[in-house]
């Protein structure tokens, strides 16, 4: 199993697609990230699934992990 993913997904403000590195070793993670293109945050959920791979879901920071 590798200990970092990249996985892509979209900015929820801008859509611009965007790569993420995730630390898989690191377990479930919330975290909030600035967009490289229009600056905005984004929160940040990784879940590590049975697999080991993860599942990632962006959103504005108004909404839930």
């Amino acid at each position: 199993m590798a200990l970092q993913e990249e996985v892509g997904g979209c900015c929820p403000y801008c859509g611009e697609p965007i790569t993420l590195l995730v630390d898989l070793s690191a377990g479930e993670q919330d975290y909030i990230e600035d967009c490289e293109v229009c600056c905005r945050p984004i929160a940040i959920s990784v879940r590590v699934l049975a697999d080991g791979s993860a599942a990632v879901s962006l959103n504005d920071e108004n909404s839930a992990y």
